[in-house]
C-alpha cells in the first residue's frame, strides 16, 4: 500500500510541475516569462529575427502537443493506480485489452507525428532553404579560438585586397537581409546567437551559409556551440545591430584602421 501511495505522488508532482510549465507558457505573455523579479531571463531569449516567431512557433506547438499526452497519460496512471490498486480478498484479473483502443491511441499519435513533420519541414524551407536576395555578405572564419569576421571593401566583392576585416566584433545593420559565408580555420565550431534562433557548425573544408534580417537594434553575445578545445570557454564574438547609418560609419572608420 505504502508503495501504490509513493508511485500516485510521484506521479502527481509530476503531472504538477509539467502543468505549471505549459500553462506559463502559453497563457502568460513572452515579457512576462521572460523577466524574473531582478530582470533577468528565465524563458526564451528574445527573438530579434524576422524567423524567430516562425520557429518559436514551431516550438510551442509541440510543447503542447507533448504536455497535453503527458497530462493525459499521467492522469491514466492516476486513475490506475487508484482504481486497480492491491486491495484484500480481490484477485488479480487478466485481460487481453481492446483492440479498437489500441487502433486509436496509434493511429491519432501517426497523423500528429506526420502533421508536425510536415509542418517542421515547412518552417525548416523558410529558415535554411534558397535564401533571399542578401543586401550584406559577410564571411566569418572560426578558429581556436576567435571569430574572424570579413566584409567586402570597396569593390563590394570578398577576398579580395581591400577587405575589412575584424575579430570577434560583428557589426550588422538592421532591417536588412545578411547571408553569412561560415568557414572553420581548424576543428568544427557552431556560431550560435540565442536571439536569432540560429546555430551552424563550421566544419573544415566546407562552407555554410546562414541568412537573416534583425529586426532591432542591440547588443548580442556569440557564441560556439560546439566543444572546440581547451579554450572554448574564450570563444566569444560581440554582435552590434545598428541603424544602416550607423553601420556604414562604422565601416568606414574600420576600413581606416585597417589601412594604418
Amino acid at each position: 500500500m505504502r508503495s501504490d501511495l509513493r508511485l500516485v505522488a510521484c506521479s502527481l508532482r509530476q503531472a504538477a510541475r509539467f502543468f505549471i510549465a505549459i500553462i506559463g507558457s502559453v497563457a502568460l505573455p513572452t515579457t512576462v516569462l521572460a523577466l524574473d523579479a531582478s530582470g533577468v531571463r528565465v524563458w526564451l531569449p528574445e527573438g530579434v529575427t524576422t524567423v524567430a516567431p516562425v520557429i518559436d512557433r514551431l516550438f510551442y506547438v509541440v510543447l503542447v502537443i507533448t504536455g497535453v499526452v503527458f497530462l493525459l497519460v499521467q492522469a491514466t496512471l492516476l486513475v490506475f493506480l487508484i482504481r486497480y490498486r492491491r486491495r484484500p480478498g480481490r484477485a488479480a484479473h487478466y485481460t487481453h485489452g481492446n483492440n479498437a483502443v489500441e487502433v486509436v491511441w496509434t493511429v491519432i499519435p501517426a497523423l500528429i507525428l506526420a502533421w508536425l513533420a510536415f509542418y517542421s519541414q515547412r518552417v525548416w524551407s523558410q529558415v535554411r532553404g534558397t535564401p533571399p536576395p542578401a543586401d550584406l555578405h559577410i564571411e566569418i572564419t572560426a578558429e581556436q579560438f576567435v571569430w574572424n569576421i570579413r566584409y567586402a571593401g570597396p569593390d563590394g566583392e570578398l577576398n579580395t585586397p581591400d577587405d575589412i576585416t575584424t575579430i570577434n566584433q560583428l557589426h550588422l545593420p538592421v532591417h536588412q537581409i545578411v547571408l553569412v559565408h561560415l568557414k572553420s580555420k581548424d576543428v568544427i565550431h557552431s556560431f550560435f546567437v540565442p536571439q536569432f534562433r540560429m546555430k551552424l557548425d563550421a566544419v573544415p573544408g566546407m562552407t555554410g551559409r546562414l541568412w537573416f534580417s534583425a529586426t532591432k537594434t542591440g547588443h548580442y553575445e556569440i557564441a560556439c556551440a560546439e566543444l572546440c578545445g581547451l579554450g572554448h570557454y574564450r570563444m566569444r564574438g560581440y554582435l552590434t545591430i545598428e541603424s544602416p547609418e550607423e553601420f556604414q560609419a562604422w565601416l568606414t572608420k574600420t576600413q581606416a584602421e585597417n589601412r594604418t
